[in-house]
């Protein structure tokens, strides 16, 4: 039996890592080879795989918590609690370098802005300097430039390029670029630097603000973590204990587990609720 839960818990570990390390080919590389107009069809395919690959391991990840979690207590009640708690980790992991990411491009569209103007004001036209951002750009933004010059390159419509641009990159932040470089494209005039100076200042601004609400915020959001946290972890120490939670296996122990599971899970999720920051919406296309 002990040799059986040991090549469980290990193939439940080897197939975390892989659902959620191991590293995936960039679309961008096959769309090189596939041509631009794959490009949304790949990245569909690959949001499926990782979706796939999430729910793998939320299962892996249950199903190895559970079993540790008997071997420790010999309780099937908390270890069925504990290994549902445990699956959905795998899922708060993802959100949280989704979260990380999307803060991390919010902050790099400045200096994108930036790089911009300096490429205008050397002399480059607008779509040569949109399309050296995927070399010189800031690399949370490269692969959506990357991208745009590809289309560029083949098809030399700046407009619906750009579209193709703003719909790559779905952020309310790009919408705003996407919408100052249309509208300098069909202008024109001299003011294009000054305006991209300005707009990179604004977002600078913008960026600034939002660090800082984030960091406040995070006090609130740690604190309710700890005390979301608390029972179950004194409900782990409980269990060294030989026989300790031999109580929860009956039907009354499963029924306080399975409450206090669900209060934990609904005031943790009114807390991220109260706590969270409005996002900005984005605009109607033009």
């Amino acid at each position: 039996m002990g040799e059986v839960l040991g090549l469980m818990f290990g193939v439940g570990c080897l197939v975390i890592a892989q659902a959620l390390w191991f590293p995936s080919r960039d679309v961008q590389v096959i769309a090189e080879s596939v041509g631009p107009s794959a490009v949304q069809t790949l990245a569909l395919s690959r949001q499926s795989l990782l979706t796939a690959r999430i729910a793998l391991a939320m299962v892996a990840t249950g199903l190895c918590g559970a079993v540790v979690m008997f071997i420790v207590t010999t309780s099937i009640v908390v270890s069925i609690v504990f290994g549902i708690v445990l699956g959905s980790l795998p899922l708060s992991i993802v959100s949280r370098r989704r979260v990380r990411q999307r803060e991390a491009r919010i902050a790099s569209w400045p200096d994108a802005v930036d790089d911009l103007a300096s490429a205008v004001r050397a002399g480059m036209s607008l779509p040569d300097a949109v399309a050296a951002l995927a070399e010189r750009g800031p690399v949370e933004l490269r692969v959506p430039f990357q991208t745009f010059a590809l289309e560029y390159q083949r098809s030399g419509a700046f407009t619906s390029c750009l579209e193709m641009l703003r719909a790559e990159l779905n952020d309310p932040t790009g919408d705003r670029v996407v919408e100052a470089l249309r509208l300098a494209r069909e202008v024109g005039g001299t003011e294009l630097g000054r305006l991209l100076r300005t707009l990179s200042n604004v977002l600078r601004e913008d960026a600034r603000a939002r660090a800082e609400l984030i960091a406040r915020q995070s006090w609130s959001i740690n604190a309710a973590r700890l005390a979301v946290a608390a029972p179950w972890v004194t409900l782990l120490m409980l269990s060294l204990r030989p026989g300790a939670l031999s109580c929860y296996d009956s039907t009354a122990g499963a029924v306080v587990l399975a409450v206090a599971a669900g209060l934990s899970g609904i005031a943790y999720a009114i807390m991220r609720r109260i706590g969270r920051l409005p996002d900005e919406q984005r605009g109607g296309v033009a």
